[in-house]
Order: C-alpha cells, then sequence, then structure tokens
C-alpha cells in the first residue's frame, strides 16, 4: 500500500504545470552557461572533436531533363577594356612613377611596353617587358698585411726590411647599368626571348705604404686612382620549347653570361663569354646545364671583363645536373664534370701595373699548357632541421710543364667542403669544413694541390673573413705571386686568380670554423665568424723558399659583420664588417717582420643602392 502512495505522488509531482517563478532561495542560472546544442559550449565555441550527424543524402532524378545550352549559344558581344596591367591604373587604384622602385613601372617589368609610344623598336604583339636596373656599389676598406719592401728603393728611407709597413687604404665605386627586353611576361611559363646587357663602370683609389706594390716601375708612387668600362652581361636567351604541360623547358643562351657551377661558387663562378643549353624536366625536379665557355681577360685593377682584348686560350666545358629529393626528401644534390683546356705556354702576358701573371715567376718561369678535368658533387638542402650544402671534387689531368721540374706532371687533387646549420627562431647557427690537398712532393711527376679555375666562394663568413677577403703576397719565393687570392680561399699559390693559370703545385688549405647569424629586426642582421685555417702540406712552400721546415698552421681568422636594410627590400644595404688574423706559427715564418706577433685587420664599410 505504501508503494501503491509513492508511484501517485511521483506521477503527480510530474504532471504538475510549471511555477511561474523559481523559490526565492533556489539559486540563480544563466541561460549562457548552460549550453542549448551539444555542439557548443560556453559562449557559443565549438566542443572540441564533436561531429554532427550528417544531414539525409539528397538525391535527384529528373530522366528526360533538358541539358544546358552550350557556351556557343550565349551572346559573343564583348566590350574592350584596358589590358588587366593598365586597368588598376584607368581605376585609380595605382599610378605609375617611373622615379618609383617599389610600385608598379613599367621600367622594371611590371607591366608590357606600349608598343605605341615606342615605334622604332623592332617587337610584335603584346607581351613584351622591359626591364632596367641600376646599381651603386660603395666600397672603403682600412687594412693591413704584409708588404714586402722594393728591392730597388722604399717609402720611407731608412727603414729597408724584408717587409716594410703593413697598413693600407682601397676606395672603390663600381656603377653598373643593365637592360633588359623579354617576350613572354614568365609568370606562368617560361619567357620566349630575352636580351641582356649589363655594364660596369669602376673608379678605384688605393694608398699603400711602399713602392712597386701598385706598379712595377720604383718611380711611381705608393697610391693609384685607376677607372675602368667592363662590359658584364650581353647574351641572347631563346626559349626551345616546352616539353610538357608543366612548363618544363629547353632553352639556350649565347653571349657574355654569369655561370656558378655550384651551390657556394667554389670552382667556377664567372662571367664569362659562352654557350650554355639548360632546362629542366619532371615539374623542375630535374635540371641540367651543358656549356662551354671562351675565357676573357679581364682589367687587373677593377676584375671587371675586357672585350677590346683577345680572349684568352682558356677554354671551360660544362656538363651538370641537379635533382631534388635526392638522395633523401628535402635535399637537391648534382653531378658535375668540367673540363678546363688551357693553351697558354707559349702566351707572355703583362698586367696593367707592368706585373707579368703569364707565365708566373715561380718555379721554372716557363709557360704552361694543361688539362684538367673537375668530377664533382654538391648538396644543398636540409636533413631534418640541419641544414646542409656539401661539395666534393677531384681534379684529374697533365701539367705538361710542372714549374719544378719541366716536366710532364699527372693532376691527381681532391677537395672537399661541408657547412652545417641549424636555425632557431631568429637566430642561426653554423659550423665550416673545408680540405683541398697539396702536393707532397713537388719534384715528383704528380701534382696533388688542388686549385679552382675561378673560385668566388660563399662559405665560412664569405668576404667578411679576413683570409678570404684579402690577397697574401708570397714574398721571398716568387714575383708577382700571392700565396692566396682575393676573394678566394684557396693556398693557390698563383699570380692572379683574373689573369693567371691554376697551379697544383701549392700547400693545399684545410679550414675549420663556426659562426652565427642574429636576425635582430627585420631590417638588421649581425653575423660572427670564427675560423682556424692551415696548410695541408708546407713542402712546396719550403722549396720555394729554400727553407727547411715551415710549420702548417696559419692561425685564427675572426669576423664580424652588421647589415642593415632599412626598408627590409635589397635596394638600399648598408653593412660592415671587421676582421682579424692572428697569425699562428707558420704564417709568422713566412712572414717575419720586426713585429712578427702583430695581428693583422681588415675593415669592410659598403653601401649598395639598387634600382
Amino acid at each position: 500500500m505504501g508503494a501503491i502512495l509513492t508511484l501517485l505522488a511521483m506521477a503527480a509531482f510530474q504532471d504538475a504545470p510549471p511555477q511561474d517563478a523559481p523559490p526565492q532561495d533556489a539559486p540563480k542560472t544563466d541561460k549562457r552557461d548552460t549550453p542549448t546544442d551539444p555542439s557548443e559550449t560556453i559562449d557559443g565555441r565549438r566542443r572540441p572533436d564533436y561531429r554532427n550527424q550528417l544531414p539525409d543524402r539528397v538525391t535527384q532524378d529528373n530522366p528526360g531533363a533538358v541539358r544546358a545550352p552550350p557556351p556557343e549559344a550565349f551572346p559573343t558581344d564583348t566590350y574592350p577594356i584596358p589590358d588587366r596591367w593598365r586597368l588598376i591604373q584607368t581605376l585609380g587604384v595605382v599610378r605609375e612613377d617611373w622615379r618609383d622602385p617599389y610600385n608598379q613601372n613599367t621600367l622594371k617589368g611590371d607591366r608590357p611596353v606600349n608598343r605605341a609610344k615606342v615605334p622604332w623598336l623592332p617587337i610584335h604583339h603584346d607581351d613584351w617587358f622591359f626591364s632596367v636596373n641600376l646599381v651603386s656599389d660603395t666600397v672603403l676598406e682600412p687594412r693591413t698585411f704584409p708588404i714586402p719592401v722594393g728591392v730597388q728603393t722604399t717609402e720611407r728611407p731608412q727603414s729597408l726590411d724584408l717587409f716594410g709597413s703593413q697598413g693600407s687604404f682601397v676606395f672603390s665605386q663600381t656603377f653598373l647599368a643593365g637592360a633588359s627586353l623579354t617576350k613572354g611576361s614568365g609568370a606562368f611559363k617560361p619567357p620566349e626571348i630575352e636580351y641582356r646587357v649589363a655594364f660596369a663602370y669602376n673608379v678605384s683609389h688605393v694608398n699603400v705604404p711602399e713602392r712597386r706594390v701598385l706598379d712595377v716601375r720604383p718611380s711611381r708612387p705608393s697610391r693609384r686612382t685607376d677607372s675602368f668600362f667592363g662590359v658584364q652581361e650581353f647574351f641572347v636567351d631563346y626559349h626551345i620549347r616546352n616539353v610538357s604541360d608543366r612548363y618544363d623547358f629547353d632553352s639556350i643562351r649565347v653571349g657574355i653570361q654569369p655561370f656558378q657551377n655550384d651551390f657556394r661558387g667554389f670552382l667556377f663562378n664567372d662571367q664569362q663569354l659562352g654557350i650554355r643549353l639548360f632546362g629542366n624536366r619532371d615539374g623542375n625536379r630535374f635540371q641540367y646545364n651543358l656549356a662551354a665557355f671562351w675565357r676573357l681577360e679581364k682589367d687587373t685593377n677593377s676584375g671587371l671583363n675586357s672585350v677590346v682584348r683577345s680572349p684568352r686560350d682558356d677554354f671551360v666545358f660544362v656538363a651538370n645536373a641537379y635533382r631534388q629529393d635526392f638522395l633523401i626528401p628535402g635535399l637537391t644534390s648534382q653531378l658535375t664534370a668540367v673540363y678546363n683546356r688551357n693553351r697558354e705556354g707559349n702566351d707572355v702576358e703583362i698586367d696593367d701595373n707592368g706585373l707579368p701573371v703569364r707565365p708566373a715567376l715561380i718555379g721554372d718561369l716557363r709557360g704552361r699548357d694543361y688539362d684538367v678535368v673537375y668530377l664533382g658533387y654538391n648538396a644543398d638542402g636540409r636533413i631534418g632541421r640541419i641544414n646542409v650544402t656539401a661539395s666534393a671534387y677531384a681534379a684529374l689531368g697533365e701539367d705538361r710543364n710542372s714549374i719544378f721540374t719541366s716536366r710532364p706532371a699527372e693532376i691527381r687533387a681532391f677537395f672537399g667542403a661541408t657547412e652545417l646549420s641549424y636555425d632557431r627562431d631568429w637566430m642561426r647557427f653554423r659550423v665550416s669544413a673545408l680540405y683541398a690537398t697539396g702536393d707532397r712532393d713537388p719534384y715528383d711527376d704528380t701534382e696533388t694541390g688542388f686549385d679552382a679555375i675561378f673560385e668566388n666562394p660563399v662559405f665560412a663568413g664569405a668576404d667578411t673573413s679576413y683570409w678570404i677577403r684579402q690577397s697574401i703576397p708570397f714574398a721571398g719565393g716568387g714575383r708577382a705571386v700571392s700565396l692566396s687570392g682575393r676573394n678566394g680561399v684557396l693556398n693557390s699559390v698563383r699570380s692572379s686568380k683574373e689573369q693567371g693559370q691554376s697551379n697544383f703545385n701549392n700547400p693545399g688549405t684545410f679550414l675549420i670554423g663556426a659562426g652565427a647569424d642574429f636576425d635582430l629586426t627585420p631590417g638588421l642582421r649581425l653575423s660572427t665568424n670564427a675560423n682556424r685555417l692551415a696548410f695541408d702540406d708546407t713542402i712546396t712552400l719550403q722549396a720555394l723558399r729554400n727553407e727547411g721546415s715551415i710549420p702548417s698552421e696559419i692561425g685564427w681568422d675572426l669576423s664580424a659583420a652588421a647589415i642593415y636594410r632599412p626598408f627590409a627590400t635589397q635596394n638600399i644595404v648598408f653593412r660592415v664588417s671587421g676582421a682579424v688574423l692572428m697569425p699562428s706559427d707558420g704564417f709568422r715564418d713566412l712572414f717575419t717582420n720586426r713585429s712578427q706577433d702583430r695581428q693583422y685587420y681588415s675593415v669592410l664599410g659598403n653601401v649598395i643602392l639598387s634600382y
């Protein structure tokens, strides 16, 4: 009986009408705190991983329906409007100003040339683009390096020594002007044809403390102001064909053109007269180059191309292939074969300062012919979080006249370099290593010192580094010969990187270093580098200097650079760098003077303005 009464009471409670207001002692509730939809939570936020049930599938069954009319059935009347480049100007969105390098500008190829304004140009169709670039490159460079005292005279009487004062100063101003005329926008497919020309004008002033450094004549002062006009680019690039719907292509380029054989410019990085067949396949995952270059003579003091002189009897033939995501995903691998054919054994070349460069005044002082083939593997990319760059070369060939034996000699030299870096937010940390074999017996019939064709490496601090930036004269072992060349890392012992011949009788190079880059702001970067340098084997230096022993250690190269881009673009770039060489036993042995423990420094101030 009691259970029945309890059930009746519960039923009556459930059937009771709702009360108008809750009891006064009941807690207040907020509708916003109680989700009305299970897919939502507080404030309408969606509950993680909630999936609503899908609505029923919509099907349509309309047998006998009439198809939509074809496009040809619609009206074809059209109204002419400006092209897509000039449309935004017609609408008042953009107003072009030829002086503005940042916004839309016909002079930098943002929109096609208006043929009505240039009827004298032999162009047809409306997809020709004209681009102009202007660059001002200013360099201020105080520096010190071992400077030999001239035999006949010195700048300061009563200060005769093997080495004189070490301080010098360089000012260099280069103006570059380039223009290109291109058919095809290049947004979705390669241009059909491009005509490109670039000129450079350099003015330089150098002041050194000793005579016969800048000019062979002792009567000339120890300062020099010089200028030169060079042609750095002058080529036609013709698009032969497309080979896929992804615009894989084959093209050919003929004329004076830039070319870099590997990722960092270790072997051949120059602007030379040549013909180049290049293209890609597999959606740009595979690329190739087949090229032949006839090397131009260069101006001695500026390093610019001289087109008013006969080219050298020095040819470079290149074949290389790139493959992305090989050997592992994220890594681009390159195989390359380069053949350097030099037939300048009968040449006598004197540079603009009266100093001999071919043959170099070293060893038997005789001219040389050589054939050398460089076989190499290069890689660039990343392995996980680690950025990787690596290069390896074998130099194989024959030198027709060894500078030590005056006999033919086989060339068997090797080179390897790698740089690993790790990015963490706005910082990059780098470690670098480089090894180039040296000649271990100058009097045998094998030359094992590695030398490049025309190096310009972006490695281990590049031209911020003292050793890469400065040219170190090899005093006492030859006249007008440098231990290492300007903008080069190899100890090649040659007369000139620009005008001299490769030398495979050299002491080799060993470098190990570390550095870091800090992007302090979008426009300010600070870079630091510390490199340890040494020779691989000094027996060739001992033979050239007639010394019993020379230690292999060169020393520490410490450098730092600040790069400031006020507008976070490449149009205005300021750079200040400083480097110090702290010599070790091997360097001090070669360049002993009254202040043999003195450190050598290099300061570089650089301003680049681009349009």
